[in-house]
């Protein structure tokens, strides 16, 4: 900071006095303790403090700030030489002015004049026009964000290396006691607001994350921990009933859920419409009906007949030491609520009640995420801190918008009140004002006609200069494929097979594989087709499989460890892909997850050992498909040229590879940053592994997310890579990048990353290019 070493050395001759007194207050803890004791309330020990802070380190101003973790904002609550009226008033997002910046990033900001920082933010109702030097101290506890502690002075470049010193010390030593203040004072704040216009205020705003873009304005609905109320706020409000009206709702029930059935089967036919069977096996429980008719000739009014039998499930369920018995929970809510609103005649033939509505939820089950596509919802916001990559995956393939915004009081917000989400970047309006939806609806019309280019979209990418790419699909689900077929995929780079498994409450046969299967093969006649065997655990887990919880499941039994543990289920699925693949050719299998040669050879035996029993058996099947690796763990990378001269082609899994190299689990938000792609180590690696398979005459390809990020595809095209597989909707943005660039300028540019040994220099590298691609005419609306 310009000044400040010349300040020091003109203070430190004068500060012998003023550094034994800090030095006697950071170690002396009874004058904190006094204020812990003597403060009459808790607005008044934060008061005191900054009364404390300002007097020992001769400033003009304390402020403290506490971060509010539902509305993400720093808020000032306590200050001595700012107005006291600003107090409660003055709010920042996190990220916002100094304060916000300081918390974001728990970093120390020392300015000699804030107010020329372009940063700094102005309240005129704190009068704080004539104070220049700036000093904000972030309160944490490890990576807890608990406040701001600010300090300000009216000369300019007025604080010194030893005020830094002595403010981190302080701040340190009232971490915990400033964070109980803030526990205490956000219970006091959450029990004051009960009413709908305080709830809506107070979420009016919500910056969340995006899990899949997309934007959506309706009606909301609030799903929360529990999907049926088992007790009635009033039950004597409830009407009364007969027997035949609790058989009219549950006809009226089974015909809703039929039309649900029909629909998920139209959507998804990987389900074999098999999302509602738990529902109608319940209603075929003679126990289930019979104990409801028990109770109402016994004079129960019906509704609580209906609450009593499902508690008695649902306890029952609950206890259960299987985990595929306690998830049953969920279908007796959904049945229950069901059949409760059809006693109410409140439901709806069409759409069901979550029809057209942003549903707030909780947590989500795949079974969820197919519901509710069946049922036409436009968007979801989930108010847990994270979100499994399965459920995001199929609320992407479903065209679901989908933020995670960790506010819990979300869930309090009425139903049927307006929500806009804006998922292309994580922003939620709680009751938008017309000013909000009429920006966003000028910006989707803009959107649309941009997105218009997909008609336009080339049979054959090239780069500038000529170079063929290759551009193939990542699908997810069936109904993926006719997107994937317009926008001229030139074959399918990964199918997932997870989705079958995960939606079924049992495994599904070999046969059910193969009518999925085909399905894929004769959409894609005459192109190449990769199919990935399964990929289960880590973060995609069957309840059926009753197994014990592993204490770090992406380490322990998934992927190909998981299908060489259960051979029968291994086998079951590469005997319906051979057969699937009987006319096929350009078929590919592709193992995940594979650690060492001796993992590659033990399951390309068994592919061998299926073509051999489907011979034996005289049953049509494809005899040569190529069989490969997905590399997606560093233990690859000192042995890739041995793995290449014995797999028929190798692709690359950026998503898993990033994680793996780093140690970073890539699901979870409190160390999403240190996942970085632009790692020096990834790329190096991802470049080995490129030069080693192109050099032993192999085809490689890339299908993670770096695939389609802008950021990442000339230095992909740069180290050799000529085949990228993405999700279908990235095609036209991917093919208009590789368009803009050629390849000796890609050369240059991933021979610069290559060059670089830390984060931060490729960091700088990717946001210069960046820079001035954004602005390059070719890129423009790219």
């Amino acid at each position: 900071m310009p000044g400040f070493s010349e300040q020091f050395i003109t203070r430190e001759k004068t500060m012998k006095t003023g550094e034994r007194d800090y030095l006697n207050m950071l170690c002396d803890v009874s004058e904190l303790a006094a204020l812990l004791v003597g403060s009459e309330n808790i607005g008044g020990f934060l008061q005191q403090t900054v009364g404390m802070v300002a007097r020992h380190l001769k400033s003009d101003v304390c402020s403290i700030y506490l971060y509010e973790e539902e509305t993400h904002e720093v808020v000032l609550k306590a200050t001595i030489g700012l107005n006291p009226g600003a107090v409660g008033k003055v709010r920042m997002k996190l990220g916002e002015g100094l304060v916000g910046t300081a918390l974001e990033k728990l970093e120390l900001i020392v300015e000699e004049s804030g107010s020329r920082n372009p940063k700094f933010k102005y309240f005129e109702e704190a009068d704080e026009d004539r104070f220049e030097s700036f000093l904000a101290m972030p309160i944490q506890r490890g990576v807890e964000k608990i406040g701001v502690l600010v300090v300000q002075h009216e000369q300019v470049d007025y604080f010194s290396e030893i005020d830094v010193m002595a403010l981190r010390a302080i701040a340190s030593q009232l971490a915990g006691a400033i964070e109980n203040a803030r526990l205490l004072m956000n219970i006091e704040r959450h029990d004051e607001v009960h009413t709908t216009a305080e709830i809506l205020e107070n979420l009016r705003f919500v910056k969340g994350k995006s899990a899949v873009s997309g934007y959506a304005l309706a009606p909301s609905v609030a799903v929360g921990w529990g999907r049926m109320n088992l007790h009635a706020d009033d039950p004597e409000s409830e009407e009364g009933g007969t027997v035949d009206d609790f058989y009219r709702a549950v006809y009226r029930t089974i015909n809703q859920l039929r039309h649900l059935q029909g629909n998920v089967a139209e959507r998804l036919p990987e389900s074999a419409s098999l999302i509602f069977t738990a529902h109608f096996m319940i209603l075929k429980d003679e126990s289930f009906i019979s104990g409801i008719v028990r109770r109402i000739e016994d004079g129960e009014i019906p509704a609580e007949a209906v609450r009593s039998v499902a508690r008695y499930y649902i306890s029952v369920f609950s206890s259960s030491s299987h985990a595929y018995m306690r998830e049953k929970v969920v279908d007796i809510e959904d049945l229950a609520t069901r059949i409760l609103a059809n006693l109410r005649s409140e439901a709806l033939e069409e759409p069901p009640a979550a029809g057209g509505c942003i549903v707030i939820a909780a947590e989500l089950y795949p079974s969820d995420i197919l519901k509710m596509a069946s049922e036409e919802v436009r968007g979801i916001v989930l108010v847990s801190g994270g979100i499994t990559a399965h459920v995001s995956i199929l609320a992407r393939s479903m065209h679901i918008p989908l933020i995670i915004a960790d506010q819990p009081y979300l869930l309090n917000v009425p139903d049927g009140t307006p929500v806009l989400m804006d998922a292309d970047v994580g922003n939620l309006y709680v009751n938008p004002s017309e000013k909000i939806i009429k920006q966003f609806e000028s910006r989707n019309e803009l959107k649309q006609s941009a997105e218009s280019v997909a008609d336009f979209v080339s049979d054959v990418t090239k780069t500038k200069d000529g170079v063929r790419i290759h551009l193939l699909a990542n699908i997810n689900l069936l109904s993926e494929l006719p997107l994937a077929d317009r926008l001229k995929a030139e074959g399918v780079g990964l199918y997932r097979t997870e989705f079958p498994f995960l939606i079924r409450s049992h495994f599904p046969s070999e046969e059910e594989q193969y009518l999925i299967y085909k399905k894929v093969f004769d959409t894609m006649t005459g192109k190449v087709v990769t199919i990935r065997t399964l990929d289960l655990a880590g973060d995609k887990v069957m309840p059926f499989l009753d197994a014990p919880k592993e204490p770090n499941p992406q380490l322990g039994l998934r992927s190909i460890r998981f299908t060489l543990e259960n051979r029968d289920v291994f086998e079951q699925q590469l005997q319906a892909i051979l057969r699937a693949s009987a006319d096929h050719e350009n078929v590919r299998i592709m193992f995940p997850m594979i650690s060492s040669i001796d993992e590659f050879r033990t399951a390309r035996d068994i592919v061998f050992d299926s073509m051999h029993r489907l011979s034996r058996l005289n049953l049509p099947h494809n005899s040569q498909p190529e069989i490969g690796v997905l590399v997606e763990l560093p233990s690859l990378v000192e042995i890739i040229d041995e793995i290449v001269s014995e797999a028929d082609f190798i692709s690359i899994g950026t998503n898993d590879f990033v994680q793996y190299m780093l140690a970073v689990d890539r699901t979870n938000e409190k160390v999403s940053d240190y996942y970085q792609p632009f790692h020096p180590s990834v790329l190096r690696s991802i470049a080995k592994i490129v030069r080693s398979v192109t050099t032993g005459g192999k085809d490689v390809y890339v299908c993670g997310e770096m695939a389609h990020e802008m950021d990442y595809i000339p230095f992909l095209v740069g180290v050799g890579v000529r085949v990228l597989s993405i999700d279908p909707q990235f095609m036209p943005a991917v093919q208009k990048c590789i368009a803009d660039i050629t390849v000796t300028d890609a050369e240059t540019f991933s021979r610069e990353l290559l060059s670089l040994v830390t984060v931060k220099d490729v960091k700088r590298i990717l946001y210069r290019r960046g820079r001035k691609d954004a602005t390059s005419p070719g890129r423009a609306g790219g």
